[in-house]
């Protein structure tokens, strides 16, 4: 079976709406979209494509997917990720889109678990950006092998977090921890099981 690989850029708040432009998201009325933007530079640019053109397919929810779908059809072919995320197959986790989809290799996903699982038994690296709110769904199905989290050293206030309420208790294994020069910590982590209590009085 593949590993289902979750990449996301937070804040040291924990917030993770918006992290590329201004206008990509403004529910809740987000007044700070961007804010990755300044952050991101050469040495953490070539890092993040190193981790993701291990991908062989991409599963997104339906904002992240528009958002992306409304991009990088026609993005600069100078940039590594456009070739490779216009190449691997895509799905999408949506109750309100319907087929065809726009972007060319793009498949609407029906029931979530079931379809997941097909899909990690298919491609040995299924890779989610974003998609916060599929992200909870995957993590209260458990079925999340690995997170590549992105900390910039930020604080928000506000804003969607990637960890938000009704997260499930688990457990994960730092496996990677690299410090780029900006102050960006690029943290890897996989899935250990559940948490374990002890008693620090005892």
């Amino acid at each position: 079976m593949g590993e289902l690989v979750v990449t996301e850029f937070v804040t040291l708040d924990g917030v993770a709406q918006a992290p590329g432009q201004p206008d990509e998201d403004r529910a809740g009325g987000f007044a700070h979209g961007g804010w990755q933007a300044p952050l991101v530079d050469h040495e953490t640019g070539e890092a993040m494509f190193a981790q993701a053109r291990s991908m062989d397919a991409l599963l997104l929810g339906r904002r992240t997917y528009e958002i992306f779908a409304g991009y990088w059809p026609t993005a600069p072919a100078e940039i590594p990720f456009t070739a490779l995320l216009n190449r691997v197959p895509k799905y999408v986790a949506s109750r309100t889109l319907n087929e065809p989809l726009g972007w060319a290799g793009s498949t609407l996903l029906g029931d979530l678990a079931e379809e997941v699982a097909e899909l990690k038994d298919r491609y040995d690296a299924l890779h989610v950006i974003g998609s916060l709110d599929l992200v909870q769904s995957l993590l209260r199905l458990r079925v999340v092998d690995r997170l590549h989290l992105w900390l910039y050293p930020l604080t928000l206030g506000a804003g969607k977090r990637l960890f938000a309420e009704g997260t499930m208790p688990a457990a994960f294994r730092l496996t990677e921890s690299v410090g780029h020069p900006n102050g960006t910590l690029q943290l890897t982590y996989e899935a250990a099981g559940r948490p374990t209590y002890g008693n620090l009085a005892a």
